[in-house]
């Protein structure tokens, strides 16, 4: 389903009623036309060679008059006070996006060079770039070849799938071969255990026979793929598929269009199950009727001129690059100019052009920003302000805070949403930290401790104890010592991984 029939689905009015001022409208016009029409010039007692001098132009039945811009005004402004929506209000600390799981294939033939620099190196590229396009949406990675093997699970942050996304190489997998199918099972197996649906996106080059089938009935998830190929060529496999295919362009199209694909059911979800009020889109309307009222108000002045005046002002009411300089100043405030950028994920850029508090506080928190959230909001004295403060410490995992803001957001209105929730997580939360340093008491016996260890621990619950070093010649390694015999190489562990799961299956 596309974003359009989606669309057309949710598309409803918050206040129908008003739409019986339609037909009201339309009598009023069409009363108002029809003496028009009858109307005739005065020349019953002028001679007829005369009246003919006298009129300039001819009659014509089927001209444009003033009622008809009327009619049209009021009939926008009715449209818009009914309240047109097909979404809801974006909900700041939920993802937008759909959970999406990406199934990569890594077998010789993408090393093939038809597509710079290569297809799986292409791949990579346009892996990365949809992780930065979900932007706190949650992705896991797989890949496969003769067998099928969960790389990253479900993560919110992008930063942890690239250095293994990097080790994706073709001497990693332990066999070669296309097992599309046994990839489809173990993604399908990921996204059950997600409580909104998602998608799952396959990045080959080619898929067997006997699995174009089972991804053409499959049911539980979003299916599509992003074949890295040359344009215009394909494979018999892809060829055959029922779902959603694009090929890798040199921009961003083919990723943006899968994106959005993949993203319809989620929006479903979030539209029919969602808090979030609806999103009334009425104000869109004003700005055509406001035009045509200001076109139609001069005397002499009809509705002939409407289309090319409209034609000519529409580059205005197109939106501007959010920008802060040149002419998007002219049209936009620095907060428009913020939500276009929220609105396209680019919530760095957001944060910087938001005047208004709230709004600045929930973009540098989509952007992971979270002391800055805290004292953008710190002035403030609303319950939304408290909230977002209590999330931003949640992350920032300062817990004993994120409880105090909680219960100041509660304070200040008893029933705002997911306060009280949020308060009984963040009280476990610092419960389970602080019992777990009573129990273990942040000593061992042998072996090699972490070179700090901090928690939240106001209450000085535990023990403190100190940890002599071993002396050199023990035959036990510092912890610089074993730090350095770590090996960073992504591909190796991978390698090592998905020998043994081979092995074990």
């Amino acid at each position: 389903m596309s974003d359009l029939t989606l669309t057309f689905e949710l598309f409803h009015f918050l206040r129908p009623w008003l739409l019986v001022l339609l037909p009201l409208i339309g009598l009023i016009w069409w009363s108002a036309r029809r003496r028009a029409g009858r109307a005739s010039p005065p020349d019953a007692h002028i001679a007829p060679h005369l009246a003919q001098a006298l009129m300039v132009g001819k009659p014509r039945g089927g001209r444009l008059l003033p009622i008809d811009g009327v009619a049209l005004v009021l009939a926008l402004a009715c449209l818009g006070a009914a309240g047109p929506t097909w979404s809801r209000v974006p909900d700041p600390f939920v993802a937008q996006t759909a959970p999406l799981v990406i199934a990569l294939k890594v077998t010789p033939s993408m090393e093939n060079r038809d597509v710079a620099p290569s297809r799986l190196e292409r791949s990579r590229q346009k892996i990365r770039d949809l992780l930065a396009l979900r932007t706190g949406a949650r992705s896991a990675l797989i890949a496969y070849a003769g067998t099928a093997h969960s790389v990253v699970p479900m993560t919110e942050d992008p930063n942890v799938l690239l250095p293994y996304l990097e080790g994706l190489e073709i001497d990693v997998m332990p066999d070669e071969g296309n097992a599309t199918g046994a990839a489809l099972d173990l993604a399908a197996a990921i996204m059950a255990k997600e409580s909104a649906p998602g998608g799952i996106l396959f990045v080959t080059d080619d898929i067997a026979g006997p699995d174009v089938a089972a991804l053409n009935a499959f049911q539980e998830a979003s299916l599509a793929v992003l074949a890295p190929l040359p344009e215009g060529t394909g494979s018999a496999g892809i060829d055959a598929l029922g779902i959603p295919v694009r090929q890798v362009t040199v921009d961003d199209t083919d990723i943006n269009q899968l994106n959005r694909q993949l993203n319809t059911a989620y929006r479903r979800a979030l539209a029919e199950d969602g808090d979030q009020p609806w999103d009334d889109r009425g104000w869109l309307l004003a700005f055509p009727a406001a035009l045509l009222a200001l076109i139609w108000f001069r005397r002499g002045w009809t509705m002939r001129w409407a289309a090319p005046a409209l034609a000519a002002l529409m580059p205005m009411l197109m939106p501007a690059p959010s920008r802060a300089e040149g002419a998007a100043d002219w049209f936009l405030t620095p907060d428009q100019q913020g939500q276009i950028a929220y609105d396209r994920h680019r919530f760095e850029r957001a944060g910087e052009l938001f005047l208004d508090p709230m709004h600045k506080a929930h973009a540098l928190y989509r952007d992971g920003q979270y002391d800055a959230v805290v004292e953008t909001v710190a002035g403030l004295d609303t319950p939304d302000a408290a909230f977002i403060a209590g999330m931003a410490h949640i992350k920032s995992r300062a817990y004993r805070d994120a409880i105090e803001d909680f219960q100041t957001a509660l304070e200040r209105d008893p029933d705002f949403p997911g306060a009280a929730q949020n308060l009984e997580l963040a009280r476990k939360i610092l419960d389970y930290v602080e019992d777990a340093r009573v129990q273990s008491d942040t000593g061992e016996d042998q072996g090699i401790g972490a070179d700090e260890v901090v928690f939240d621990n106001k209450d000085a619950k535990g023990a403190d104890t100190q940890i002599e070093a071993e002396q050199e010649g023990s035959g036990l390694l510092t912890a610089d010592q074993w730090m350095n015999t770590v090996d960073t190489n992504t591909g190796d562990f991978l390698r090592q991984r998905f020998a043994i799961e081979a092995a074990q299956k």
